[in-house]
Formats: C-alpha cells, sequence, structure tokens
C-alpha cells in the first residue's frame, strides 16, 4: 500500500469506522457494547500495521486508549447524565498526558509526529529520528506542540465538565458542548497547519499533521 492511501485508511479507521461501528451497534448492543464494537477497527488496524509494516501507530493507540477508559467508566455507571460526564473527564485526560509528557526527553506529540511521517513515506521512521537528532528547532516546535494541544484539550474539557455540573438542561449542554469541541480541535488543527507552514518557510524539517 502506497503512502497516501495508508494516509488516508488510517483517518478512516481512527475516526470514520469506530464511529459507523458505534452507532450501528448501539441500537442492539446499548451504549457499551457499542463502545466494544468501535475498538475493533482500531484493534485490527493496529495488529496490521504492526505485522505488517513493523508500524506502531501513536494515535491509533491514543484513541483505543481513550475508548477502553470509557468502556471502564461506562461498566460501572452508566446512564444518560454520566454520559455528559463521560467525554470531556477523558478527553480532558489525555490533554494532562500532553502536559506530563513534556516532563520526558521525548514528548507524546514526537511519537505522533514519527507515526504520521512512518506512514507518508518510506523509511520515514529513521528519518524523522534524524531530525529530531540534527534539528534543535524541530524539538523546539514538537515541545510547543506538545504544551498547546495539550493546554487546550484541557481547559475545553474543564470547560465542558463544569458546564455539565452546573447545568441541568441535558440537550442544550450536549449542543454547547459539542460546539465546543468542534471550534477547540478545529482551531488547534488550524494552528498546527499554519505552524507547519512557518517552519516549512523557515527551511526547517518537515513536521507531520497533528
Amino acid at each position: 500500500m502506497n503512502n497516501r492511501p495508508r494516509y488516508l485508511t488510517a483517518i478512516c479507521i481512527n475516526v470514520l469506522f469506530p464511529w459507523l461501528a458505534y452507532h450501528l451497534a448501539y441500537p442492539q448492543w446499548g451504549h457499551l457494547g457499542a463502545l466494544a464494537a468501535s475498538t475493533l477497527p482500531l484493534i485490527a488496524w493496529m495488529t496490521w500495521d504492526l505485522l505488517r509494516f513493523r508500524h506502531f501507530d501513536a494515535l491509533s493507540a491514543i484513541v483505543l486508549a481513550g475508548t477502553l477508559f470509557s468502556m471502564a467508566v461506562s461498566y460501572f455507571i452508566d446512564n444518560p447524565r454520566t454520559r455528559l460526564f463521560e467525554a470531556p473527564v477523558i478527553s480532558g485526560l489525555i490533554g494532562i498526558v500532553f502536559l506530563i509528557s513534556l516532563a520526558f526527553p521525548r514528548p507524546l506529540v514526537f511519537y505522533l509526529g514519527r507515526s504520521t511521517v512512518a506512514r507518508e513515506q518510506d523509511g520515514g521512521t529513521a528519518q524523522f529520528e534524524q531530525w529530531w537528532r540534527d534539528n534543535p528547532g524541530l524539538v523546539a516546535v514538537i515541545r510547543k506542540m506538545t504544551l498547546v494541544w495539550g493546554l487546550g484539550l484541557t481547559i475545553e474539557n474543564a470547560v465542558r465538565l463544569l458546564l455539565n455540573i452546573e447545568w441541568e438542561d441535558a440537550a442544550w449542554i450536549a449542543s454547547v458542548s459539542t460546539f465546543l469541541q468542534y471550534a477547540t480541535y478545529g482551531g488547534l488543527t488550524l494552528w498546527t497547519f499554519l505552524e507547519r507552514r512557518r517552519i516549512k518557510r523557515m527551511n526547517a524539517a518537515p513536521l507531520p499533521a497533528k
């Protein structure tokens, strides 16, 4: 499989296929069973990628970890009100993981970036490792991306969690929460895209999309 189809396939498997699996399984299996069904495309993709290409998909691993944590919460407490808290708590924890990873030599965005470059080109893992060793500017940008994404996810989900605590209107909360979620992810993605363009203009090593 060449690089562009693999990249598009990864997007489908990490976003579209879990969403479809959840909604197809929900009427028959309920929330918990639908969450379990949504993990199947991720597990299948990670297994195939590892066995066939010797490539570990960091993004899929993060999505899978979040889903498994959501399943654990739903197993013990599963009601419509709880589900309003479930998403912001889990996404917020992922944001905190981004921030904690800054304490390590290689923060979380390093692994996401390396995974993306490995998917986009042959020998991408070794190439990204060399960029990391030889380009201090890349190191600084990767750490800044980790900080911005960590703060963005943590703050956005803290706001969503507070809304769920303070307001009783579940339908209104769901609408506002969804808007905040998409606005935050859209803003962070746009910022990442602009940051990549800025670095490329400075002739630094190319950076992978978030």
